[in-house]
């Protein structure tokens, strides 16, 4: 137990630093994180404000003074309960997979194969040689999937499954049960998520990513290399979108970044669809930037598309703040993120008012 006085700072922790609770008319607190039991005393002394201990107290035990933001009491919640996994061979993801086949329960029938394979495309492994339908809608996120099961193919058995290479998954929760692969989905879909062909090629394809976004294993590199000429200290205190209009829930960030630009610098930018600037908010589409333009600011937005967003896990190697719109739609990797321990979490129906006050808050304490 601490007791401990203080003059300054009494929302915070004297042994950890973690924000306390709210105080009380009397008695103690217990951290959040250290979970210490703190009794504070209310003292004057030469370093503080010339101020009568009435005035003092006063200031001390109302609400504006001992109530932290939710945010940052959230922040240390989650930091509390988080615990890292292990991530020995690829166990943090074991229970993703596990609870998609745990509706299969008397597993999985080749009749069940063949009703769905008109939905995807069928692969089989037969003595460790792998085919498929000869017709692929998307070729090169068929190539993007085939580049790693040609190299696991001496460690698999005979097999076969479907595999959709669209956006959109294809097992509605109350429709008929079908094994289909899907890269993402939200909780209205049963389909089987698995890493999206995008970590080899066949991701978005723009002007700067002509054959789709891809090769994970070089974005690596590349954006770590990037982020380590953008530390902290150096990032633009701004946030930053660039992507095309394939939701609504853009046109927020994108008309705050047009009535303050001082805070973000969110822009439009042509997809295949794109006909007029109505498109693109009104606005002339902007021109592409590449995953590593984003490392030099300091707050990033991540946004669905038709789907779950291929650039979350970029924006993660530039080291700086990612805000998560939208909590709906999932890769296979999102159940093991943490809202405010690994990124910003923000409603999918934020208004522009609402970003700018969140936007604050983070350049506020950004420390």
């Amino acid at each position: 137990m601490s007791n401990r006085s203080f003059c300054n700072e009494p929302g915070f922790c004297p042994d950890c630093g973690g924000i306390l609770p709210l105080l009380g008319e009397k008695g103690g607190v217990t951290c959040y994180t250290c979970k210490q039991f703190s009794v504070v005393a209310v003292v004057t002394c030469d370093t503080c404000p010339s101020q009568s201990d009435e005035s003092v107290s006063k200031h001390m035990y109302s609400k504006q003074f001992n109530s932290p933001h939710p945010n940052l009491i959230a922040i240390h919640e989650a930091v509390a309960a988080y615990e890292p996994c292990s991530s020995a061979n690829c166990s943090c993801h074991a229970d993703v997979i596990a609870q998609d086949l745990a509706v299969f329960t008397d597993g999985i029938t080749q009749q069940m194969v063949r009703d769905a394979q008109d939905r995807g495309i069928k692969y089989q492994i037969v003595n460790h040689r792998l085919y498929r339908n000869r017709e692929c809608m998307f070729p090169a996120r068929c190539a993007g999937v085939e580049h790693f099961l040609l190299a696991l193919l001496p460690k698999l058995p005979d097999t076969e499954f479907v595999l959709n290479p669209r956006d959109w998954p294809q097992v509605a929760r109350h429709s008929k049960l079908l094994p289909i692969f899907s890269f993402s989905k939200t909780q209205d879909y049963l389909d089987i998520m698995y890493p999206a062909w995008s970590f080899w090629e066949g991701g978005p394809a723009i002007k700067l990513y002509p054959r789709g976004l891809g090769r994970w294993d070089l974005h690596r590199e590349s954006l770590s290399k990037e982020a380590s000429k953008w530390p902290w200290e150096r990032k633009i205190t701004k946030a930053f979108f660039r992507g095309s209009r394939t939701s609504w829930e853009r046109d927020a960030l994108v008309r705050l970044s047009r009535e303050e630009n001082h805070l973000v610098d969110a822009q439009y930018t042509k997809n295949q669809a794109w006909k007029s600037e109505a498109d693109t908010l009104g606005a002339p589409p902007a021109e592409e930037v590449s995953l590593e333009h984003h490392c030099k600011y300091r707050y990033l937005f991540n946004y669905r598309g038709v789907a779950a967003s291929f650039r979350l896990k970029h924006l993660f190697l530039c080291g700086s703040l990612v805000f998560h719109v939208g909590d709906e739609w999932l890769e296979f990797f999102y159940p093991m993120l943490r809202p405010w321990v690994h990124y910003v979490p923000v409603k999918s129906s934020i208004t522009s008012h609402e970003l700018r006050e969140l936007l604050h808050f983070a350049i506020d304490y950004d420390s």
